[in-house]
């Protein structure tokens, strides 16, 4: 498969359907009372106003929109309108990351083409330890790392300090400050044992890698592509060069020059190279995104894997639109004909009667 990070062609042309594309967009139901801290909350809170913002570019193109909350209503309401297919922007049901991979069970066995992972492929991203061991026995380079239940396990004797702690099953850096990071043994467990306490699930620690660090988009229509841009951190004097949980949630309003980090355009064809097997192995379908380091010897070390990560153009502050649109110049309605295009075609890949 193709991995050329800048499409020749011209996207596909939707005002050629024999018919208008019934399209539906579902995303998270979020209330408050669904999250255990303010922090995640955040993460998700935009969930509505974001995906009818979606909506609006999906309906320029000529297509009719349905909106649907990704709770126990959605097969009903899918039913009632019958799209073609759906844009999947579920993180969360009732507050737990991990159940949004029901979402496209529940499309498989409605026979509805949906954007994004399928079930197997969220359920090993919200996982993210799982996802580590994948990589590392398939020959895709991480940062050494152990899995603790309890704050109290064991450290492996082969991790080496400085530390950085994430929770397993929560993407979108939340809890990810200064503080994930530790220097001894004494900061490590004290950091185990708030995340744990407070977020009721396992805690994944790994080596810090210093060095930069590069975001890897992965977009699939009829060919996958791949979209590299490193992040130039703007912080002076910061120890360690991380983008924290209030870099990526509060600074939306600022001028690029007061923002904790910008990105700028990389290339390097080895990782262009990890980075297609990685979207094999991780069951990466249509668009998804890897946070990779390089360290001062020039070795890359995958250090987050996101499936469905956040989708949207420029204007909702996305990776996606700031490195896709904003670096490449790929206008967001082109990926949307894209991937339309692509959930219409048949099997074999070749365009439906409706195209």
């Amino acid at each position: 498969m193709s991995t050329d990070a800048v499409s020749t062609k011209e996207p596909p042309d939707l005002s050629k359907l024999s018919e208008t594309p019934k399209i539906g967009v579902v995303y998270s139901d979020v209330k408050r009372e669904y999250f255990s801290t303010e922090q995640h909350y955040i993460t998700e809170k935009d969930a509505l106003s974001d995906a009818t913002i979606i909506a609006e570019e999906i309906k320029k193109l000529g297509c009719q929109v349905f909106l649907y909350p990704g709770n126990e209503t959605l097969a009903s309401s899918i039913l009632r309108n019958r799209p073609g297919m759906i844009f999947n922007l579920v993180d969360s049901i009732k507050g737990n990351d991990y159940l949004s991979s029901t979402i496209p069970g529940i499309l498989d066995m409605m026979d509805i083409p949906y954007t994004g992972a399928g079930l197997l492929g969220l359920a090993l991203c919200y996982n993210k330890f799982l996802t580590k061991k994948l990589l590392q026995n398939s020959g895709v380079p991480v940062p050494n790392f152990q899995l603790f239940n309890t704050s109290h396990e064991p450290l492996d004797i082969n991790l080496r300090f400085p530390l950085i702690s994430k929770l397993n099953e929560i993407h979108g850096a939340v809890e990810i400050s200064n503080k994930a990071i530790s220097e001894n043994e004494k900061e490590l467990r004290e950091r185990m044992e708030f995340l744990i306490k407070t977020y009721k699930q396992s805690v994944l620690v790994e080596e810090y890698i210093a060095g930069r660090e590069i975001v890897v988009y992965m977009l699939q229509g009829l060919n996958i592509k791949t979209y590299m841009a490193e992040k130039i951190f703007n912080k002076p004097g910061q120890k360690y060069k991380i983008a924290t949980f209030e870099d990526q949630w509060t600074e939306a309003d600022k001028k690029p020059e007061d923002q904790a980090y910008t990105y700028q355009k990389y290339e390097d064809a080895n990782l262009k190279e990890f980075a297609r097997k990685a979207f094999e192995i991780t069951r990466m379908e249509d668009y998804g995104k890897f946070d990779v380091r390089q360290d001062a010897s020039g070795r890359f070390y995958f250090i987050d894997v996101n499936l469905n990560p956040a989708f949207g153009p420029k204007k909702l502050d996305t990776a996606i639109g700031l490195i896709i649109e904003g670096l490449y110049g790929i206008p967001f309605t082109d990926i949307l004909k894209r991937l339309i295009a692509r959930k219409l075609n048949d099997d074999s890949g070749n365009a439906s009667s409706a195209l």
